[in-house]
C-alpha cells in the first residue's frame, strides 16, 4: 500500500515514515510540486495526506485507489470536497490540535495592535527612543469593544483569554445557540450590529461559500471609523483590495494578519510593506506540542482507513 503526502511544510516525516515502516506501506511525499506532479503522486496512492495543496477535481480525479484524504489542519478549503464526494472519497481533517496555539497568537496580534508593540520596538531598534505613534492609538483593552466572528474551538478560547482583559465582547456564530455565547461573558450579535459596535474584530471562522471575503468593501464601510482587524483564520476571509483601501482611508487604523490571500503573497501584495499591518506567515498553529498532535493524528486516520473502519472527523459526508 501506498500513502501519498502532496506537501508538507515540516522540517521532516520522521512520525509518517515511522508509522508506513510500521504498516508495511510506502511512503511517498513531496514538499511542493505542480498539479501534474501531484496527479502523478496520488494516482495510486491507497491514503492521501495534504495540507496547504490545492487537491481540486483534476487530482481527486486521477485517483484510481484512494480510500482517504487526511487534511493537516483544521481547515479543508484546499480540498474538493464535493468532487471527493462523487468519488466516494471521504476528507478527514484534525479539528483539537493547535487550539491554545492559534487563541494565544490571535491574542497577541490583538495586544500587537492595541498597544503597538512592533511599531515600537521597530523605533528602538533604527535608533529612536520614545512612542512610535500618537498616544491616541494606544489602547487599554478594557476601553475597548471586541467583536469575535466564530464561536467554535478558537472562537471559544479567544473569548475567555479577552474575559482577563475585561473588555466588552460581542460574538456572531449563526450555528451556535446564543446561550452557550453568553454562558462565556460575551454577548450574542448580529453580524451587522458586531461591525458596526467593535474597535477590534477578530476572524475566527472556517472559508466557505458563505463566508469568503466576508471582510469586503461593504462590510468594511459598515465598521467604526479607525477599526482594528485580526485575522488568524484564513486569508480568503478578507478581500485584499478592499482592506488595502481601507487602510489607506483611515476606515481600518491597523490590521493584524496570520494568513493572506493569497499564500504566499506576491511581490505586488498591496498591504506587505504598510507600517499599520503586521503579517506573519500562517505560523499561529505552531509549537512542537501541536505539530507531533497534527502528524500523529495524520497518520492515525490514515491508519483507521487502510483498515477499514469507520473514520472519524468526516467532513464531506462519505460514509458518516
Amino acid at each position: 500500500m501506498k500513502v501519498a503526502i502532496t506537501d508538507y511544510a515540516f522540517e521532516d516525516l520522521s512520525i509518517e515514515q515511522a508509522f508506513c515502516d510500521a504498516a508495511g506501506c510506502e511512503l511517498a511525499a513531496m514538499r511542493t510540486g505542480s498539479e501534474e506532479e501531484r496527479i502523478a503522486l496520488v494516482r495510486d496512492a491507497d491514503a492521501v495526506i495534504t495540507q496547504f495543496a490545492p487537491v481540486n477535481a483534476a487530482v481527486i480525479g486521477a485517483m484510481t485507489k484512494n480510500r482517504v484524504i487526511v487534511r493537516y489542519g483544521i481547515g479543508v478549503d484546499n480540498v474538493d470536497l464535493a468532487a471527493a464526494a462523487a468519488r466516494g472519497i471521504p476528507v478527514c481533517n484534525v479539528p483539537d490540535y493547535c487550539i491554545d496555539e492559534v487563541a494565544d497568537h490571535a491574542m497577541a496580534m490583538i495586544l500587537d495592535l492595541t498597544r503597538k508593540i512592533t511599531a515600537n520596538a521597530a523605533k528602538v531598534r533604527s535608533g529612536g527612543w520614545g512612542l512610535a505613534v500618537p498616544s491616541g492609538a494606544m489602547y487599554a483593552l478594557k476601553s475597548l469593544t471586541v467583536g469575535v466572528v466564530g464561536f467554535g474551538r478558537i472562537g471559544r478560547e479567544v473569548v475567555a483569554r479577552l474575559g482577563a482583559f475585561k473588555c466588552k465582547v460581542l460574538v456572531f456564530d449563526p450555528v451556535v445557540d446564543a446561550g452557550a455565547i453568553r454562558a462565556s461573558g460575551a454577548a450574542p450579535v448580529g453580524l451587522e450590529e458586531l461591525l458596526r459596535s467593535s474597535d477590534l474584530v477578530t476572524l475566527h471562522c472556517p472559508s466557505n461559500d458563505k463566508t469568503r471575503y466576508l471582510i469586503n468593501a461593504d462590510n468594511l464601510a459598515r465598521m467604526k471609523p479607525g477599526v482594528m482587524l485580526v485575522n488568524t483564520s484564513r486569508g480568503t476571509l478578507v478581500k485584499t483590495e478592499d482592506l488595502a483601501a481601507a487602510l489607506a482611508s483611515g476606515q481600518v487604523s491597523a490590521a493584524a494578519l496570520d494568513v493572506t490571500d493569497p499564500e504566499p503573497p506576491g511581490a505586488d501584495y498591496p498591504l506587505r510593506t504598510l507600517d499599520n499591518v503586521v503579517i506573519n506567515s500562517h505560523v499561529a498553529s505552531c509549537s512542537a506540542q501541536a505539530v507531533c498532535k497534527l502528524k500523529e493524528s495524520a497518520v492515525a486516520t490514515v491508519a483507521i482507513a487502510l483498515r477499514g473502519e469507520k473514520l472519524p472527523n468526516v467532513v464531506n459526508g462519505v460514509g458518516v
